[in-house]
């Protein structure tokens, strides 16, 4: 029981390494928090509410991944490589059609409570 909850420990380790790290990640949490201030606001629907949170979940899980891809591939190769370059690239490319998907998401479900 001890390995598992210190396991909680490095989880939470891996968070706050991203977000004192990552000025990304400190953004993506802004985002997030003002998404759910806004929809607290509006009072969003039970639907409208498990979109955001898939939409947030999904951003700050692929930006801990790229996080993670970026320290792996700077320990492996400290020295400038192109296929380095290309792995980090499609790392951050995968957080940007991830945003993507969270804005369009964002604007489906706030927009209309606007107009």
């Amino acid at each position: 029981m001890n390995r598992f909850f210190k396991s909680f420990g490095y989880a939470f380790a891996g968070l706050i390494y991203a977000f004192k790290t990552q000025l990304n990640f400190k953004i993506h949490c802004l985002a997030a928090i003002l998404v759910i201030v806004l929809g607290f606001y509006i009072k969003l629907s039970v639907a409208e509410w498990l979109w955001i949170a898939c939409a947030i979940t999904l951003v700050l899980v692929v930006e801990l991944l790229n996080t993670a891809i970026e320290v792996l591939v700077d320990l492996v190769s400290p020295q400038q490589n192109q296929k380095a370059g290309a792995i980090k690239d499609i790392a951050a490319a995968a957080v940007l059609i991830s945003a993507l998907l969270s804005l369009i998401v964002a604007l489906l479900i706030f927009v209309p409570k606007f107009i």
